[in-house]
């Protein structure tokens, strides 16, 4: 079977041609748990970060050695486990970018494929969508009337949580994204009252004009001078997510953002960590689910087949050039 492996250890964001593929044996299903045929790997910015650097408690994975990590989706094709039978399919947190995968029984979710596409697991009702749902349910706590902006609004993460902050009652939801094409996204697709671009000399002027009186509620997944211009823009006693520093992930001394702002502004920031929510996936899904299958909650995915071509989507991710969630078709 193929899997694939760093071909030397990183220093910086990984490119196309740093990854190659090798052959492994068929790993046998373990006692208690399954063997299953991935079917979608999903390509996310944490695992580019913990390529070169190693993320929260994870080391990078070894040369010609590691398999690349990523969340799946699979189909059980072996099972040893009273939770699933053969032809059931399976989200895993513990896969990676390889054809099959052998999984004890707490290594894994069954999930339902009526509920929606077998690749919105990876995607609006896989981490992503868990992140995007923590930090606007359990951490802001989006109410009726809230003024809520989001950066990397075209992403997963910020794109998902405009659209819980609307279904939670947000009167004004503003994204920033950079682009026409990912702005398009965000307020056609996604429906955002507005998308600013960040790219263009204007986008402070407009971000301004957009929220005249500031955010109550704001979700950061960038850092750097978007950032800086947020904790600017609260409202008193805004509330303030910080769930990703993209601007920063590949520095070697990542810059730091004033916190004379949050004082200012009185403001609540919160620190957002997904593992913290792993508990509470059946309680994410079920609210989820029924958005996404009647269209309430929209997705949108940067899909490429084969493993062999997972490098160049993981590259792609990395210069900002996707649109949409980065999923690998097996």
């Amino acid at each position: 079977m193929k899997q694939v492996v760093l071909k030397h250890k990183l220093d910086a964001a990984p490119k196309a041609s740093d990854f190659m593929i090798m052959n492994a044996d068929m790993p046998d299903c373990p006692d208690g748990g399954v063997l299953v045929k991935v079917k979608f790997v999903s390509i996310d910015p944490y695992v580019g970060h913990q390529l070169s650097k190693g993320h929260m408690a994870s080391p990078p994975p070894k040369p010609k050695t590691d398999v690349i990590p990523g969340g799946i989706v699979g189909e059980v094709v072996e099972s040893q486990s009273k939770k699933v039978k053969k032809g059931d399919f399976i989200h895993s947190m513990d896969g990676g970018w390889v054809e099959y995968l052998a999984l004890h029984e707490d290594q894994f979710m069954k999930i339902d494929p009526r509920a929606a596409p077998l690749s919105a697991y990876v995607g609006v009702l896989g981490m992503p969508g868990l992140t995007a749902w923590s930090g606007v349910t359990q951490l802001a706590r989006v109410r009726e009337g809230d003024v809520f902006a989001v950066n990397a609004a075209a992403g997963p993460v910020g794109g998902t949580a405009g659209q819980i902050a609307r279904m939670k009652g947000a009167r004004t939801v503003i994204g920033i994204a950079g682009g026409a094409t990912k702005c398009q996204l965000v307020e056609e697709t996604y429906g955002f009252d507005r998308c600013v671009d960040y790219k263009s000399d204007s986008w402070q002027a407009d971000y301004k004009a957009a929220a005249p009186d500031g955010v109550s509620v704001h979700y950061e997944n960038v850092g750097s001078d978007q950032l800086s211009f947020a904790m600017q823009n609260l409202q008193l006693y805004g509330r303030v997510v910080l769930c990703g520093l993209a601007a920063h992930y590949h520095e070697s001394d990542p810059a730091m953002t004033m916190i004379g702002p949050i004082v200012g502004k009185r403001a609540v920031v919160s620190g957002l960590v997904v593992y913290d929510f792993y508990s509470r996936w059946e309680e994410f899904r079920s609210e989820m689910a029924p958005w996404v299958k009647s269209g309430d909650i929209k997705f949108v995915e940067d899909r490429i087949s084969g493993l062999e071509n997972a490098g160049t989507l993981m590259e792609k991710l990395m210069n900002g050039r996707n649109v949409g969630k980065c999923v690998v078709a097996l």
